[in-house]
This record gives structure tokens, C-alpha cells and sequence, in this order.
């Protein structure tokens, strides 16, 4: 077995075996705290350009099928676990995750301590880090990563989107039309809406409204935004097209990337976060509902809005719906019309993933609650 060099831009080192593909990774080094559920993280488009740093010490151990992707390919660029499994065991399973990894020219380093690992990242953030099994000088991998390009500032989702329009058709008899922008999505994303009688149109992230609103008979239902990777505050285009949407009065829901940017339209702020909430088994509270849900989380960016009541914006009475219960992160939006007009719901968004692939399944009622409000548009319409 050959060896592996990990080297993080403040200088730390650490040297294991080489696991997955040969050859050099360089991201963002992030560490995910779930205890199962790695094929679906692998394949999260929002883990592109990221050095996923697995906490759970044994990956790999019901190896790689070929239903559970929640994407086309492997999106993380590196991979860092600390035992992996010398053989896989399910009944689902197909090949090792080191057959998969070094198939789809991953690079990984195992044997490692990910315990201190993620503490240091804990403790200095997130930062740009590089694996190596070509490279034996640490001083000169980390010079070639600190030549690396930063997350912050970078516009990522047209380099994980689908390149045409697909349609992911209702399940059952047809109820809703929704045009959902890829800006990242997962595949159980628009399978949970298909489940309630919604037709999915998935489009580019370079669609515009006018794309936007040539889905359905006179337009879709509803619209859509994923999750995704890269710094919202580096979107421009997306944000005027949700702008557009919500001047428009058309019912929205976001996840994710899709939260960031609907705050975002709101004329709310975003912020990088030291370290992200990376898992799935995160507290999060519904304030409309005072519920509490064990939830799934992946980002590194956060929206900066206030926690102690509405925001008059253009388009309605915006605020917070949901909080992170570990550390008062804004983890949902919601956008209401004026109480002088009843105060209904127009549009929400959640920081988290709802489809919980993998996860808990707590938050599963957000896409009851579009078609709910997507049915309420279409009465006050008739």
C-alpha cells in the first residue's frame, strides 16, 4: 500500500495510506459528522471542490450500490477516513468504496487520526488542504495550496448543474407543475415532490424567468431552488431570477443554497460559517410550529438575518422560521403578505435537506407544506 500526504494551508500535517485513486486533491477540508450514509454524501454536487473529513472511524463498511448516488458522479475532491473496511458487507452491495473511489479518480487518505483532524478544524475553521500520493516534501504540497483558490468569493453551481432541462414525471395523477433550478440537486429532491403529485421540470442554473415561466400551462405552480456549493454572496443571477419570481406572487420553496439565495433576494446578507454544519443529526427548531427536528445539514454559509421578528421587504413580510438549537444559525426563512392582507404564506426556504438522503426523515412535511401552498395560490387564482 502506498502512502498519502495531507497537508492544511495553516501547515498541519498529517501522513497515511493512500486510499481510492492515486495522484493529488487539492479543496476545502470539511469534516461530516454522519454515522452511515457516505455513498449519498459522496455524491452530494454540494460537496464539490471540498476534502470531506469523515468523523465516524469506519467507512465503507456496506460498500457502493448503484441506487443510492444522489447525483451522476462523485463531486467531493478528496476523501479522508480513518479505518476503512477491508471488505464490504450488504446485500445491496455491488463493489468496495475504495473500487469506486479510485474508478471515479478520487484521491483519499486513510489511517489517519480524523479525531485531532477535526478538532484543529474545529478549532481554526475550514480551510484549504491538499492529499498527496506523489508529493513527499510537506513544504512544497503546502506552498501549491496556498496557491489554491479559496471558497469564499466562488460562484460554483453552473459547474455541477444539469446541462439541459429534464423532467422527473408525477408519481400517480398529476397535480402541480414546479420548475426547479439545479443549482446542485439531489436526486431524492425532486423524487419526494414527484411522491405528492408534482411534475418536476429540473433546468440549468443559467435559466432566466423567462425559462422560468415557459413551464406548465401560463407558468409553473411553483418554483424551485436546490442546494448547491460555492459562496451565495458571489450569485447574481439566480438572485434577480427569485426577485422576479417573487414579484410575481409565484410560490417558492428552497433548500440549502436555495435558503442562502432566497435571503439573499429578501435583501438579507450571508456569512461564511468557522466550519459548516456537516451531518445528519442536527437539532433544528420550526418556530411557526415550536417543533424540534433531528435534521441533516450540509453547508458552509449561513444567512445573516434577525431572529427577533419580521422584515418589510418588497415583496412581503420576511422572517425567520427555523433555528440551528446548537448555535442560533438561521436555518429557514419564510416570506408572509402583510397582516393587512391576512398574512398568508407566499414563500419558505430551509438551511437543511429535507429529503434527508441520507437521514432522518423529521423534516419530510416542507414539501407537504408546498403543496399546500401551492394549492392555496391556485384557488386564490380560479
Amino acid at each position: 500500500m502506498s502512502t498519502a500526504l495531507l497537508v492544511l494551508e495553516d501547515g498541519r500535517v498529517f501522513r497515511g495510506d493512500a486510499y481510492g485513486a492515486e495522484g493529488e486533491a487539492f479543496g476545502e477540508a470539511v469534516f461530516n459528522t454522519g454515522m452511515t450514509g457516505y455513498q449519498e454524501t459522496l455524491t452530494d454536487p454540494s460537496y464539490h471542490r471540498q476534502i470531506v473529513v469523515m468523523t465516524s472511524p469506519h467507512i465503507g463498511n456496506t460498500g457502493v450500490n448503484d441506487e443510492d448516488p444522489e447525483s451522476r458522479r462523485i463531486w467531493v475532491a478528496g476523501y479522508v477516513v480513518r479505518d476503512p473496511a477491508r471488505r464490504a458487507s450488504n446485500w445491496r452491495s455491488v463493489r468496495s468504496l475504495d473500487e469506486e473511489l479510485r474508478e471515479q479518480g478520487v484521491v483519499g487518505i486513510s489511517g489517519i487520526d480524523t479525531r485531532a483532524l477535526t478538532r484543529h478544524l474545529r478549532e481554526r475553521g475550514a480551510m484549504r488542504a491538499a492529499i498527496s500520493t506523489t508529493e513527499s516534501d510537506p513544504q512544497a504540497l503546502l506552498a501549491r495550496v496556498l496557491d489554491s483558490a479559496q471558497m469564499a468569493g466562488t460562484e460554483l453551481a453552473a459547474e455541477v448543474s444539469t446541462p439541459e432541462t429534464y423532467v422527473v414525471p408525477a408519481h400517480g395523477t398529476k397535480r402541480f407543475t414546479v420548475a426547479a433550478l439545479d443549482l446542485g440537486i439531489k436526486s431524492m429532491t425532486p423524487y419526494r415532490m414527484a411522491e405528492r403529485g408534482i411534475e418536476v421540470h429540473v433546468l440549468p442554473a443559467t435559466a432566466s424567468l423567462d425559462d422560468v415561466q415557459a413551464i406548465g400551462d401560463g407558468g409553473p405552480d411553483g418554483l424551485f431552488f436546490s442546494n448547491g456549493p460555492g459562496d451565495p454572496a458571489a450569485t447574481t443571477g439566480q438572485v434577480e431570477l427569485l426577485q422576479g419570481a417573487l414579484a410575481e406572487g409565484v410560490p417558492y420553496f428552497g433548500i440549502c443554497f436555495g435558503n442562502q439565495l432566497f435571503g439573499r433576494a429578501l435583501g438579507f446578507g450571508t456569512y461564511k460559517l468557522k466550519y459548516g454544519h456537516r451531518g445528519i443529526n442536527q437539532p433544528v427548531m420550526d418556530r411557526t410550529t415550536s417543533k424540534v427536528e433531528v435534521t441533516a445539514h450540509n453547508h458552509g454559509f449561513a444567512v445573516d438575518a434577525p431572529l427577533d421578528g419580521p422584515t418589510t421587504t418588497p415583496y412581503g413580510e420576511a422572517s425567520v422560521s427555523h433555528v440551528c438549537l446548537n448555535d442560533n444559525v438561521v436555518e429557514g426563512l419564510e416570506l408572509r403578505a402583510p397582516e393587512s392582507e391576512g398574512g398568508r404564506l407566499k414563500a419558505f426556504s430551509v438551511q437543511y435537506h429535507p429529503e434527508a438522503a441520507a437521514g432522518p426523515h423529521d423534516a419530510a412535511y416542507l414539501f407537504d407544506r408546498f403543496v399546500d401552498l401551492m394549492a392555496e395560490q391556485n384557488e386564490r387564482k380560479a
